[in-house]
């Protein structure tokens, strides 16, 4: 599968993101923010390294229990987003500190009406265990989403719902299959992820809140 978009945070040892645009990497999605009072530290030195190299650049909230409005606050004042930058709920196992899937659809809600426009949800099993909790509304409203699909395979199985991937983290911490290194980023086990369709499509679709699939 074609690696073009990346998703890293401060752990990421990052020495050169023209390298991996070099490569064939289109885009980057960055670790922004967690729970109502975690910023991740690397988050504007790699913004800035990635704007410089010509990236698409995106931004994840990484869920918590808390209440969802104090949540979208937080990650819209880390995130700083302009109208070209991807938004994202990672939706996935968090033991410390879980957030249920109507904490989930009450979180996109409100950050589209922050935004003018949808985000995108990130999640694998969490999502496929429990999406058959939701009333028909909601359930309709959070499949109207883009999903960035989490599944270290050769074969994606969508949540119920779903008709397609937008994109598809496919490797990860060096399970999944290959790549799994980046030009430009030191180590492996990089989280690396595909899609479908050409540049210019993903361009067009990169921040619109919506996707032709």
């Amino acid at each position: 599968m074609d690696a073009r978009i990346i998703d890293i945070s401060h752990h990421n040892d990052v020495r050169d993101l023209g390298m991996a645009a070099a490569s064939g990497i289109w885009g980057v999605i960055h670790k922004a923010s967690q729970g109502r009072a975690y910023a991740d530290p690397a988050y504007g030195q790699h913004r800035l390294a990635a704007e410089n190299a010509g990236l698409l650049w995106g931004a994840y909230h990484f869920n918590t229990g808390d209440d969802p409005a104090t949540q979208v606050d937080w990650f819209l004042r880390c995130a700083e987003p302009d109208e070209s930058t991807l938004m994202v709920l990672d939706y996935e196992d968090n033991r410390l500190s879980q957030m249920n899937i109507h904490q989930a659809v009450a979180f996109l809600r409100l950050l589209e009406k922050r935004m003018g426009r949808k985000g995108a949800i990130y999640s694998g099993n969490r999502l496929k265990e429990t999406i058959g909790n939701l009333s028909s509304d909601d359930f309709d409203y959070l499949t109207s989403h883009r999903l960035w699909l989490a599944q270290y395979s050769a074969v994606a199985r969508l949540p119920n719902g779903f008709r397609n991937w937008w994109l598809w983290q496919f490797t990860g911490d060096g399970v999944g299959p290959p790549p799994h290194h980046i030009p430009g980023i030191a180590g492996g086990g990089i989280d690396i992820n595909t899609y479908a369709g050409n540049k210019s499509q993903l361009e067009l679709e990169w921040a619109a809140g919506s996707a032709n699939v």
